[in-house]
């Protein structure tokens, strides 16, 4: 009989990396039968699409509190449809405010439960991670630290895939897809090029990017390139853009776009590791509601907010948070990083390290699909 497998991402880079443990279960189980909670790539990966994450996207405590109605629909709706399929191993992706009371909830139907990417209980939460080790038979973590923090810590075995980025990246790293970039007056931009990465949910962006697009106005010799999120419209991104005359939007071009730039100011999360790993320099940029930011500096126990630095222990990319993110010391950082030889030469070396580490665990997608299907099979 055909195994079943359901999966949950509530995310992009959820659905990035779902997309390639979707492939990766096909490879090792061609008759596998696959249903999700994810995006576009799982779907085109061979999955059944039942629920797209940009109706599970919201962002910070007040956002959350705020959507709450929706969530439990959702949850209610995500676990009678999980008792319909009845899979063989349900495969959790990060995004641990849902995907933790659904493994709960599983473990007492009697569902195997995989966790791939483990929610990060290092830095905040951390009494989570007495209900995950009863309720989670296998947790595959992806930052080196974290085998070492489950053990150490919980006495709890955890595996080490390696991150499903290295292997992400260098594919594309080997497309020969050259952004080209069409300007207002009909030419083709032959400026070099700073990205944006303001996010992917409206409320991130709609603090964030302002902030950014006046940066432009200091480098004109510069064209400045917004990464629009899949999900949302280029009319959301132009109410913000129009006035810039050195600013242009890209479209689910955010690879492309990267191999391209000479330096980037990007929102805190993968898409800071996303960068570094395209040896990109870059500045790390955080600007919540007050309210959310407030009470994540009282809960959050981390010493920085970018995974390049955590996983480094060790400030590599400058951190702009909240107030100090602002035009002023984004304006002094971005000229350093494109004029300062010598902090281009160290991001350059850091980097080199940051991916050693991270690609010492071997090809993610496919550890992770091996464990998964040996654990169908018992």
């Amino acid at each position: 009989m055909n195994k079943k497998y359901y999966i949950i991402a509530g995310e992009a880079s959820g659905d990035l990396h779902g997309g390639n443990l979707v492939a990766a279960l096909k490879r090792q189980d061609p008759g596998s039968e696959i249903r999700c909670w994810g995006g576009d790539k799982m779907q085109q990966a061979g999955a059944t699409l039942v629920k797209h994450y940009r109706e599970l996207a919201f962002m910070g405590f007040l956002e959350v509190v705020l959507n709450l109605g929706t969530i439990l629909k959702n949850l209610k709706f995500c676990k009678e449809d999980i008792l319909s399929h009845r899979p063989d191993v349900l495969v959790l992706v990060d995004y641990p405010g849902f995907n933790l009371r659904i493994a709960k909830w599983a473990q007492k139907q009697n569902i195997k439960v995989v966790y791939y990417i483990s929610p990060q209980v290092w830095a905040w939460k951390e009494n989570r991670a007495k209900m995950m080790r009863q309720c989670i038979d296998k947790m595959l973590v992806i930052l080196p630290f974290e085998k070492k923090y489950f053990k150490e810590k919980w006495n709890w075995d955890v595996t080490y895939t390696g991150h499903p980025l290295i292997e992400e990246i260098d594919k594309r790293k080997e497309e020969e897809n050259n952004l080209s970039i069409t300007l207002s007056d009909g030419t083709v931009n032959t400026k070099p090029i700073v990205a944006l990465l303001p996010g992917s949910r409206k409320q991130e962006i709609e603090k964030k990017l302002p902030v950014m697009l006046k940066v432009s106005t200091s480098f004109p010799n510069y064209q400045f390139v917004v990464a629009q999120a899949p999900a949302l419209d280029k009319s959301f991104y132009e109410t913000f853009t129009l006035p810039f005359p050195n600013v242009s939007i890209v479209n689910n071009r955010t690879y492309d776009l990267l191999k391209s730039s000479a330096a980037a100011l990007v929102t805190s999360g993968t898409a800071t590791l996303e960068t570094a790993l395209f040896n990109v320099p870059e500045v790390v940029c955080y600007k919540g509601s007050e309210i959310s930011y407030q009470i994540a500096k009282r809960v959050i126990n981390i010493k920085y907010i970018s995974l390049v630095n955590l996983i480094m222990d060790k400030e590599v990319v400058k951190e702009l948070i909240q107030g100090e993110m602002n035009v002023e010391n984004l304006c002094r950082e971005l000229d350093m990083l494109l004029h300062n030889q010598k902090k281009k030469e160290q991001i350059k070396n850091d980097y080199a390290a940051l991916k050693s580490l991270l690609s010492s665990g071997g090809n993610a997608s496919e550890k992770a699909a091996t464990i998964i299907v040996d654990l169908a099979s018992q």
